[in-house]
């Protein structure tokens, strides 16, 4: 990419000298975000939107100043009964510690739920482990103009045989591991007379503590479980709206992205640079559409071999990069883009926007939809195309996360379940999850969810595809893996409520079929549900009783389906 570096440069100086800069989608229809606040939703600016898709948060609007930090401490009894395909039955004992927090004002917001727990083991068959679960997004105001935004993502997640990662689940045993994803960064929002400038960077990590890689056959090769990565994402946009120079508005900007995962030194970068047009039809109609310049490059070395030639597998269970060896272009695509969509506001409730572009070589189709009826409830579909590998994809869904939301839990595991409770856009991470795979990919797919709260009642559903079509560069190891198609679908629901003053309950329901390519694994569809109550028996203590069935039922004749129950009684202490 860096030989390209001249003409990159060359086109983006172009559209900025060329046309005088746009800010990115919505600009023309002066309503808020779809879903912050219903009725008190404020009028927004050009500014509020940077060309990434993240809305920068101004000053909070109608936003009513409120704080609530709840810590406590936990203990329980939990009991699981494997159903099939054995009959085992284990015990646990649960010291947990944890504490959940909200935070909204003019300038900041930000939600958290953090959980640590201690298992001791009954029996032979059970050991002792340490569980970290924990979700939190949120940003800060600086001075004005300026934000910070962070958020931060501690799971558990367990991974089948052909690469599918499921984040909910009681099963505890060596398919289980850690995934841990955090974000960071600035954004910038200003103005030169009537043109509005925004900026955005964000650097993130995400990383799973999987020790050993899977077999596909006892004597078939090591799959390759995903082990780090750090993702660099810069962009900045500027415009102007229509009739304040012009009757239509115009605009530039470019991005950057870069992730860098540790399996065999793979690298995808992503540069853009793009000039901009919005024609307004009416008041809440208006037509976009975009012309530019893209690069992506992926490229990744090959695996170390030993004197028969076959790969090296490191103690910690995954491919041996070959330092020494060439990075090899495993996909090379520049040339022309173009954007052409619609943006529909018809009113502060309502949020429509779709695009057919050229992107990553070919047709590109993405877009959003958000309707909030009323200040209790929300409908929000997403469709994206995008190319990540899998710290990159999980990390983008963690920065869509809203900033004000309550996790939802698994009761039984403690552990943060498929999506957040909110009435807000992009409350669910199953899609991001999806295949474990080191090898980067293609990922399109639409994710949906509908949230309602009433007085005492709270429930939400979450629904979505996703499509990855493997990228692996010609000549080394991942080769075997480009052109693969692994497809995911996956439904997630909660229920909560009041009982009464002093008692309430909560259930969860989730399910996921995932398809991988033929002979890379078995297909596998994962279900689970849960139910609980809560009684509180004093101002802060509080009892808990919760039951739940999970499984996994595959494709594969030499994989035993499995299934358990499990039990749990339970008291917190909040401070």
């Amino acid at each position: 990419m860096l030989s390209r570096l001249p003409r990159m440069l060359a086109a983006f100086s172009l559209l900025c000298a060329g046309a005088i800069p746009l800010s990115a989608a919505a600009q023309t229809i002066a309503y808020g975000s779809v879903g912050d606040g219903g009725d008190e939703a404020q009028a927004g600016s050009s500014s509020d939107v940077g060309s990434s898709g993240r809305r920068s948060r101004g000053s909070g609007g109608g936003r009513v100043k409120h704080t609530e930090v709840t810590p406590y401490i936990e203990a329980r009894q939990l009991v699981t009964a494997e159903l099939s395909p054995g009959d085992d039955v284990l015990t646990y004992s649960v010291l947990a510690v944890g504490v959940d927090a909200e935070t909204t004002g003019l300038r900041n917001a930000a939600s958290l739920s953090l959980r640590y727990e201690r298992r001791f083991g009954w029996g032979k068959k059970t050991s002792d482990t340490d569980l970290i679960s924990g979700i939190a997004r949120g940003y800060t105001t600086i001075m004005p103009g300026v934000q910070i935004e962070a958020g931060g993502l501690a799971e558990r997640a367990r991974f089948e045989q052909g690469g599918a990662s499921v984040i909910d689940g009681l099963v505890d045993d060596d398919s289980v591991t850690q995934v841990y994803s955090v974000y960071a960064g600035p954004s910038v929002a200003t103005s030169a007379g009537d043109v509005s400038i925004n900026a955005n960077y964000r650097f993130g990590y995400t990383k799973v503590e999987q020790p050993d890689a899977f077999q596909n056959a006892p004597d078939g090769p090591a799959f390759d479980v995903f082990d780090d990565s750090t993702i660099h994402a810069a962009d900045v946009h500027a415009g102007v709206q229509p009739y304040e120079v012009l009757p239509v508005g115009l605009g530039a900007g470019a991005s950057y992205v870069r992730e860098d995962i540790s399996n065999l030194d793979q690298r995808v970068e992503d540069f853009s640079a793009r000039g901009d047009v919005t024609v307004p039809l009416s008041p809440t109609l208006a037509v976009v559409g975009g012309v530019g310049y893209e690069d992506v490059e992926i490229s990744s070395r090959d695996v170390l071999r030993d004197g028969n030639g076959d790969p090296v597998i490191g103690n910690n269970g995954r491919y041996v990069t070959d330092k020494s060896s060439p990075r090899i272009l495993a996909y090379d695509v520049d040339g022309l883009i173009w954007d052409a969509g619609v943006l529909w506001r018809p009113s502060p409730r309502t949020a429509l926007e779709a695009h057919l572009a050229r992107r990553y070589g070919s047709t590109s189709v993405y877009g959003t939809f958000a309707y909030t009826p009323n200040s209790r409830s929300s409908i929000n579909i997403a469709v994206y195309d995008n190319v990540a590998g899998f710290g990159g994809q999980l990390n983008n869904a963690l920065v869509n996360l809203p900033t004000e939301f309550t996790a939802v839990r698994n009761p039984l595991t403690g552990d943060i379940g498929s999506c957040v409770a909110s009435l807000d856009s992009g409350t669910c991470l199953t899609g991001a999850f999806g295949s474990v795979r080191s090898s980067t990919f293609r990922a399109r797919g639409v994710t949906a969810s509908y949230a309602i709260k009433l007085n005492r009642i709270r429930t939400g559903i979450g629904a979505g595809y996703d499509r990855r079509k493997f990228i692996g560069a010609p000549g080394t190891i991942l080769e075997a893996y480009n052109g693969v198609i692994e497809e995911s679908y996956w439904l997630a629901a909660y229920l909560n409520g009041e009982i009464d003053n002093k008692s309430s309950f909560s259930t969860n329901l989730y399910a996921n079929w995932f398809d991988t390519g033929a002979g890379f694994g078995s297909d596998v569809m994962t279900m689970g549900a849960t139910a609980a109550y809560y009684r509180s028996l004093t101002r802060r203590l509080s009892a808990t009783a919760a039951l739940g069935i999970d499984g996994a039922n595959r494709d594969d004749p030499n994989s035993e389906d499995y299934w358990a129950a499990s039990a749990l009684l339970g008291v917190r202490y909040s401070f």
